[in-house]
């Protein structure tokens, strides 16, 4: 999916930076949908005034978790600056659930992280991985070379 304004809702008036912000359609329309019953449709300009409500709340949140990160002299903002933020602006009841997701969100980029760092310790140098892999892509090149000669690896191939 492309980046360009017709796969997504955009910002609204504002600076040049505002012009690439935007949430993509579909994921708007989705969301809408699976929260209303089926026997009802969203008109597309509630669609668009809800994407322009879901812009807003997502830079309010975001301007306040970023004052909270500079008063802590942070240049990163962080799940909790977030949660803090949600409290900070009277919005208690999505911590719980905004929690959830951020724990969530955790496991799943430590589980990422172990997966990755298990191959990278796997004992095996760059250069014997890259070797395994040029004999693996050589495999697949006869394998595949053979299939086309019809030497009955496949069956693929017509009769000679």
């Amino acid at each position: 999916m492309s980046d360009d304004e017709s796969d997504h809702y955009p910002v609204g008036a504002g600076g040049a930076d505002d012009e690439d912000l935007g949430l993509p359609k579909t994921t708007i329309a989705k969301i809408i949908q699976e929260t209303l019953p089926a026997d009802l449709w969203c008109a597309k300009e509630t669609r668009d005034l809800i994407a322009d409500c879901c812009l807003e709340f997502v830079h309010l949140i975001s301007s306040e978790a970023n004052e909270m990160c500079e008063k802590e002299q942070k240049k990163t903002i962080t799940g909790e600056h977030v949660l803090a933020a949600l409290k900070s602006l009277g919005f208690e009841d999505y911590i719980t659930e905004a929690s959830d997701a951020l724990e969530d969100h955790n496991k799943l980029s430590k589980e990422r992280r172990k997966r990755s760092s298990k191959f990278d310790n796997s004992g095996i140098s760059p250069e014997e991985k890259l070797r395994r892999q040029e004999a693996m892509f050589e495999q697949a090149k006869l394998s595949m070379m053979n299939g086309m000669t019809g030497d009955g690896m496949t069956g693929d191939a017509p009769p000679q």
